[in-house]
This record gives C-alpha cells, structure tokens and sequence, in this order.
C-alpha cells in the first residue's frame, strides 16, 4: 500500500458509557451527562500500529480532529485534503479543540473521502461506527472504481462487518493486507435500539482488506437460552451485586428473577432489588456494593463480550468486579471462534484474555479462549 486516506468522526461512541446507547441527535445529551471523546485516541493507536509497519505510506486526511491531529500524533505528516472550516466552522480544523466540540457533520466525513479517491488511495480508514460506515460506504458505491474501506472501531453499536477488531488490529491489516473480499455495511434505528429494538438494515456491500481480525457481522441467535436462565437465576448469592449486561440471553435471566430488564441496557441487582436500570457507567459505580458480578453475553457472529454496546460496563466498574460471568447457548457459541475485548484499557483487556468458561445450560458450561 503507497497512499491512505484517512478520516474520524470524532464524536463517534460518545454516547455509550453514559447510557445513551449512540451519539446521533443525542450529542448534547451526551455533554450534558459528562461523555467524553473516545475516536481520537482511537485514531491514534490505529495510526501508531500502521506507522510501526509502514512508515512511508502517504497519507491524505481531513483537517484537525478529523484526522490530521492524530495522523500526525503517530509520526506522519499528512497531506490535508479536506477542512471542515471551510464551511466557517473553524472548530473542527482546530487540534486543540475538545473533539466533542467540534462541530462536524456527516457531509463533512462524505466530502474527505471524495477527496481521497481524488488522489487515487489505495484505502480509505475510518474511524467510527455503523453511521460513519454508511457515509463513507456511499461515497464508494457512488464512484465504483473498487476503493476498500477499513474501520477502527470507535462507535457504540457495530453491526458491519467492515471493522478491524482492536485500533492496533486495523493498523496492522492496513499495513500488511494484499486481498479484498465483499462485507456488509449494516446501520440501525437508533431511536428504535434506545426503546429495546433493534431494526438491522443493510446499506452497501464493498470492498474490505481480508485479514483474520476483521469482525463479523453481528448474528442474533435463537437458541433456547430457557434451562440456561433458570439454572443461572437458581444460583444467584445473597448479599452479592449483579451487574447485568444487555441482551436477550442476560435478560432471560433477569426475567427469572423477577426483573423487568432493559433489553439494551445494563441494571444492577442485589438481594431482589433493582439498584439501576438502563444505567450509564456513573450511575453503575454509584450502585455497586461489594462483592460484585458481572453477567454479560458475547455477541452473536463476533464474540464481544466488553467494548461492543455495553460501554457502560467500563474499566473502572470491571475492576470493581470479583467475578465475571458469561452466559450463551450452545447454538451461539457454534458461530463464535473465540470470546474478544476492547474496553480502550489495554491492562484491562490483558487481564480479561485467557480461558474463560461459559455457562450454556442449566448445568453445562463450554471453555472458551478470551484472545
């Protein structure tokens, strides 16, 4: 690879560790509740591990925290194509700006990568989530010229299959890949994803870098998860913290112990009282009396079990943890290779990586490898 756009939607995953389950039209909520910007750093750590490799590669990307700023952290000098202040937000083109402040838009994340397939890229590399996918996915359907497209990982919900697992992984595939094959770009209605409901659709088919850790797309299992819950909820200790993740499998559980769960959300349970519902990662903290567990599923197709819709349940509330269990039916274990993390803690992640054993029935469990 010679050349490489890049571009960062900077307020991408900003709404998840306080519970807002995504960012769009929900930004000033999210400032309100105390979210902070996680796609820059994001950025970086992708852009350090392409450096590592591939020192020399050009780079073309957008101005300020949407791209150059990070670029630039990471050892290159980029060449900027595009600058959002070109529509009088000077903001956006500003690296000493808070990224959330910014100010830039869908169009402006459209108008970057038109200007890298101006300039020929041999990849464009995002940095978001299904949203910045779709955008950057358009614009490549649109100019038809067989342009592939990478994610880091950065937003709240990942439903495409056109992201690197970790910001290193994308880094290093960008580095090293000499193959492309079709993936799905797939968004959902987040406003609907708030309420409990998740309504999948698929925007484009493009071209990807073909490398073992790039992740699939997300599969919903229909496994019987009934014994699964009833064994589960049969063994739950007094005077202990259930912090439950979301999904149907958890939620299963939940049901079992008279909860009403909030099927996206995470709630804390102790001694058959709900402490928090739908909780952000503050209100988590604040509920949480010791000794606490930790319930969560992987998701289907991928294997997540931390860093992929549940960013409420963050470093600081794992290490608060003295156990952690993960709950899947043997149907959705049959589609996943291995369990992963990606908490934005590395010490975190470290931690958590090794055999990991997984209840799959009212007295069945399965070891599965955390990589």
């Amino acid at each position: 690879m010679e050349s490489l756009g890049v571009v960062v939607n900077p307020i991408a995953g900003m709404g998840g560790r306080v519970g807002l389950k995504g960012t769009d039209g929900k930004l000033e909520e999210a400032r309100r509740r105390g979210a902070k910007p996680r796609a820059p750093e994001r950025a970086r750590e992708a852009m350090q591990s392409l450096h590592r490799r591939n020192p020399d590669v050009t780079v073309y990307t957008a101005a300020g925290v949407m791209g150059a700023s990070a670029v630039r952290d990471a050892g290159y000098e980029p060449v900027v194509v595009s600058d959002p202040a070109d529509r009088s937000d000077e903001a956006a083109s500003n690296s000493r700006v808070d990224p959330g402040d910014a100010g830039t838009t869908a169009a402006d994340t459209r108008a970057a990568v038109r200007s890298f397939l101006e300039r020929g890229v041999d990849l464009v590399c995002f940095v978001g989530g299904d949203g910045t996918a779709v955008d950057v996915a358009t614009v490549l359907e649109d100019a038809d010229d067989g342009t592939p497209m990478l994610g880091v990982p950065a937003g709240v919900k990942i439903y495409s299959s056109v992201f690197a697992v970790t910001p290193a992984d994308a880094g290093r595939i960008a580095a090293e890949f000499d193959r492309v094959e079709s993936r799905e770009v797939n968004d959902i209605d987040e406003d609907a994803y708030r309420e409990g409901e998740v309504r999948t659709r698929l925007e484009a088919v493009v071209p990807v870098p073909v490398a073992p850790n790039v992740q699939s797309s997300k599969q919903v299992s229909n496994g019987n998860v009934d014994s699964l819950a009833s064994g589960y909820a049969r063994e739950v200790e007094p005077d202990r913290t259930y912090v439950f993740g979301p999904g149907s499998t958890v939620g299963a559980i939940e049901a079992e112990l008279g909860i009403d769960p909030s099927p996206l959300g995470v709630d804390v349970w102790r001694d058959g009282d709900v402490l928090a519902r739908d909780a952000a990662e503050a209100d988590i903290l604040a509920a949480l009396v010791d000794p606490v567990t930790i319930v969560v599923s992987p998701i289907g197709g991928q294997g997540f079990i931390f860093g992929r819709g549940n960013h409420q349940i963050s470093p600081p509330v794992i290490e608060r943890a003295d156990e952690i269990d993960v709950v899947a039916s043997g149907a959705k274990l049959d589609d996943i290779d291995a369990l992963r993390v990606d908490t934005d803690d590395e010490t975190i992640d470290e931690r958590l990586r090794g055999w990991q054993q997984v209840r799959t029935g009212r007295f069945t469990t399965q070891l599965v490898k955390v990589v």
